[in-house]
Formats: C-alpha cells, structure tokens, sequence
C-alpha cells in the first residue's frame, strides 16, 4: 500500500497494490493497523456505509461536529467518482481549502478523510457504488451540510464530465444546505 498526502493537512490518498493476472484483479483495501503502520494514525472503525447512485448523483458535502466528528475512509466498489473534501477545522491555515480526487473501481484508490472535514462526491457513472467507514457513528444532533455549490469555496465538480446534465441531482436536504460562513459549529 502506497500512501501519499494531499494537500490539505491529514488528508490521505491510499493506493493498494494490485496483482492482475487472466482471472482478474486482487487487491487488499483494509487491513488492521495499516494506516498506523505506515503514518502513525490509530483508527478504529464503527460503522461502515454504502450507497448506490446514478450519473450525476452529488452527495454532501456532509460532516459531523465535535465531539461526533467522522473521520471516514473512501473507496469505490463500482463506477467512478469525483470525490470532494473541504477543510473545516477552525484553527486550520487551510480552512475553507477543498481538494477533489478520482476514486473508481478501475484505480482501487481510496480517500482518508480526517475528522473536521465535509465531505461529498459526485457519480460519474450510473450504478456507481461507493463504500466508506467511519471512525464515529452516526449522530443526528451533530451532522451538518455545506452548499455544494458555496461560492467561497468554489469546488470545481468538473460537470463537463456530464455533458447531459445542467445541474447535479441532489437530495432535498443537500438543495439548502447553508454556506460555509453561515456554519458555527465547532471543529
């Protein structure tokens, strides 16, 4: 397993080995220890997640606040996502900062993403599955959102990438999320 950090502080792109041969492909996702092994991060994983979206999905950006925070682990099952991530940590220099990566079936990478971070992606195929863990479990109380679309933030979702779409599909609660500067919640 090859890790590499990313931009923003604590962010993770982790990619497995793959061994290919007629039958296909293998690779290990998950092993106990592995992020402590290779960067010194102890995680504990309580609750695992699963959804299933077609092209031009975009779910988030979520996030849980303190002391409820998520710290999540992202891969693709199947199909392809832009992956969004936006640094909400108030005591960050890269506060308000996002980073976006292409996870998919095809690359077998996957996305740590630390607690104090909203996070969402867009499907970029239909039937797309992504799968992701997480370090807290879910706690209604403390989730919030943040606009998709925030202009302050200004994430470049590459919806060129969907050419038969004008806007994403989006769930109720994700339409009127507020934007960042309107969020108080503690990191």
């Amino acid at each position: 397993m090859q890790i590499q950090d990313l931009v923003l502080e604590g962010l993770k792109l982790l990619i497995p080995r793959q061994f290919q041969d007629d039958r296909g492909v293998f690779w290990e996702t998950w092993r106990e220890g592995m992020l402590l092994d290779a960067e010194g991060i102890p995680l504990r994983f309580v609750q695992d997640n699963l959804s299933l979206s077609k092209a031009g999905t975009l779910r988030g950006m979520h996030f849980q606040s303190a002391p409820h925070a998520q710290g999540k682990l992202v891969r693709v099952v199947a199909g392809s996502i832009l992956d969004a991530v936006v640094d909400l940590r108030t005591a960050s220099p890269t506060r308000g900062q996002y980073a976006v990566m292409p996870l998919s079936v095809t690359n077998g990478h996957q996305l740590w993403v630390p607690p104090g971070f909203g996070h969402g992606f867009l499907a970029l195929e239909d039937q797309t599955t992504v799968e992701y863990r997480c370090t807290a479990s879910y706690h209604p109380e403390s989730e919030g959102s943040i606009r998709w679309d925030d202009p302050d933030v200004a994430i470049d979702w590459q919806m060129e990438k969907l050419s038969e779409l004008d806007a994403p599909l989006l769930s109720e609660k994700d339409a009127v999320a507020p934007f960042l500067k309107d969020i108080d919640w503690p990191f």
